[in-house]
């Protein structure tokens, strides 16, 4: 099988997606579904990627140059007598001014460095949104329309489906592509620093702020923001944040001066953003300030024509990793997977493929059913499933009273054959298959 993927087009104002596609066969003679070729990927954005970091090491070496030379004459110079003076001592100021201010600099690009290294790690799980499902593409469409623009947007959907990873392809179609995606998971940082870590703090803020550190909206400047579970903030920063996303401007932590925000936020949640709002957990005026443009992401069981692909897309990435090669996938492993109902959506089913691929041992690709809890079949599969077995229930009942009655004979005239009407030679081979001792009904 080869792959097809859904991707960003080159023209976002394009009405519909680009849709690469190539040979999908999955009538295979023997009952399997074919891998030949592996899903093409794009490196374009991880190339990119390298190259900012490595502008950003050209900088910093310049920058330590300077800074060196600055430090060195500074020295120098305080041993002379002419620093002695009001002016002397205006620019002596003015130089420690400006070294602190490089100093500052080199920090901010020390941690954009970080951000852009931390990209290229992420970029390489996912190069392209794959799969061509109504639901998906339906999804897409809008998230190609909002890409252009500067409009906030929110992201909702199920844990697992993918929320981060539209909210990359969403920067990666818009302007700002060439400054930094900084993400920030809401839900994994103590309530008592996500303050800190979104604003910045100056130095002596707090216990522990030995030193002035830049925020998260200060990283992402020129670029965007990413708010993953947003639902989770505490009361008191999204009151900050609604002022961020309001006056386009914050203060750092135990600091006076503004700093503006030239950044595109995009927000994520798994939760009932509404629901929060009747409790109370939930700021209503925060809400709406996000949910300028919605996007929900469809859950798996929503879009199950895309699991085959990606199941190639996560065997590929999976083999290349162990060093196998897997040249197929077999027919009731396929069945079973579009059968599952996937409450971890995406990321289940990559760690499903990711555990069978290490435990396999052949060139079929096959997962071991007992992984998947059952109560998740759909009842539709579970219908099909449990017919026949409910049928031979009730064929082994029949079997079984025809030979109590008979006593245990299965010819002649009175006996278990005749009563139930098919051959002596049928009843002999059912039997055994039925898992019936026949010697137990015996007088």
């Amino acid at each position: 099988m080869a792959a097809q993927t859904v991707a960003f087009p080159d023209d976002p104002q394009a009405g519909d997606l680009e849709v690469v596609r190539q040979s999908f066969n999955t009538h295979d003679s023997s009952g399997g579904l074919p891998r030949g070729n592996t899903l093409r990927t794009n490196n374009l954005l991880s190339e990119s990627v390298h190259n900012n970091s490595e502008s950003i090491m050209d900088i910093r070496a310049a920058m330590k140059i300077v800074l060196d030379f600055i430090r060195a004459v500074k020295l120098s110079d305080l041993t002379r007598p002419f620093w002695d003076g009001a002016e002397h001592l205006e620019k002596r100021a003015a130089l420690e001014s400006a070294v602190a201010e490089l100093e500052l600099l080199r920090e901010q690009l020390d941690k954009e460095d970080l951000t852009l290294r931390d990209e290229v790690d992420r970029v390489s799980m996912f190069e392209e949104i794959v799969g061509t499902s109504p639901a998906l593409q339906a999804m897409l469409s809008r998230a190609i329309k909002v890409a252009a623009t500067d409009s906030t947007v929110l992201i909702t959907g199920e844990t697992g489906t993918g929320k981060e990873l539209v909210a990359r392809a969403i920067h990666r179609r818009s302007k700002r592509v060439s400054r930094p995606f900084v993400g920030v998971n809401c839900a994994g940082i103590p309530r008592d620093l996500i303050a800190s870590e979104l604003f910045g703090h100056e130095k002596g803020a707090f216990t522990g702020a030995t030193q002035q550190r830049l925020g998260r909206f200060e990283l992402a400047n020129g670029g965007t923001l990413f708010l993953d579970e947003v639902g989770e903030l505490p009361p008191e920063t999204q009151i900050a944040l609604l002022r961020v996303l309001q006056e386009h401007e914050f203060e750092r932590v135990g600091g006076t001066r503004r700093i503006r925000a030239d950044v595109r936020v995009i927000a994520a949640t798994n939760r009932n953003l509404q629901a929060a709002i009747s409790t109370g957990s939930f700021r209503s005026d925060l809400f709406y300030r996000l949910h300028v443009f919605p996007l929900e992401v469809p859950p798996l069981r929503e879009r199950r024509e895309d699991i085959p692909l990606l199941v190639e897309y996560f065997i590929d990435r999976c083999t290349q990793k162990a060093g196998k090669n897997i040249t197929r996938v077999s027919k009731k492993t396929l069945e079973v997977l579009q059968s599952y109902r996937w409450p971890g959506n995406i990321r289940e089913l990559q760690n499903v493929i990711e555990r069978s691929v290490i435990l396999c041992e052949t060139e079929i690709f096959s997962i071991d059913e007992n992984w998947l809890p059952r109560q998740f079949f759909s009842a539709e599969v579970k219908s099909h499933t449990e017919l026949p077995q409910r049928l031979l229930v009730q064929e082994k009942n029949m079997v079984e009273a025809s030979l109590k009655e008979s006593q245990g004979r299965v010819s002649g005239p009175t006996v278990a054959a005749a009563s139930l009407g098919i051959p002596r030679s049928t009843l002999e081979s059912k039997i055994p298959s039925l898992r019936i001792d026949k010697n137990r009904f015996k007088a």
